[in-house]
């Protein structure tokens, strides 16, 4: 009778949504993978979440206490892990480590593009013209911005 109920309750939290930093998570996944639903969560960042605060990967996060989502949250906006996997080493203004996430990864990821623009340099004249940064070559790809079927005349 007793594990009855314990499985009843376990679906029903399962069936709830949680939300973290903004972003509403289906209650039946399991912890490692649910939190890559947030921007700017890599599964690095994830496992090292998992790992430090001594959490179970596979544990549905529908199961998961408020008091446990609230460390999960504060380690997210100040986490303590290696500097290799932070995701704004030496910012452009500060000159520090940290790890941006959700909205203020967009907008500085935003604010990038248009200081790159503004400078002209390299980078940014490829922003504007809508082509590749990175050398990729642009013979066969990247014609999103063409005509479609120059050179091809139909028959009359």
């Amino acid at each position: 009778m007793e594990t009855q109920l314990t499985q009843k309750q376990n679906t029903k939290n399962e069936e709830r949504i949680v939300r973290i930093l903004a972003k509403d998570i289906e209650g039946n996944m399991q912890l490692y993978p649910g939190l890559t639903k947030v921007k700017g969560i890599s599964w690095g960042i994830s496992n090292a979440i998992c790992k430090k605060l001594g959490l179970d990967k596979k544990e549905k996060i529908g199961n998961l206490s408020e008091e446990t989502i609230n460390k999960i949250t504060e380690f997210m906006k100040n986490p303590n892990i290696p500097k290799n996997i932070l995701n704004r080493q030496r910012d452009f203004e500060t000159g520090e480590d940290k790890h941006l996430l959700g909205s203020d990864l967009e907008l500085t990821k935003e604010f990038d593009i248009k200081r790159l623009k503004k400078i002209k340099c390299y980078k940014g004249l490829r922003h504007l013209s809508g082509l590749p940064m990175r050398g990729q070559r642009t013979k066969s790809n990247f014609r999103k911005n063409r005509r479609k079927g120059a050179g091809i005349k139909k028959k009359v």
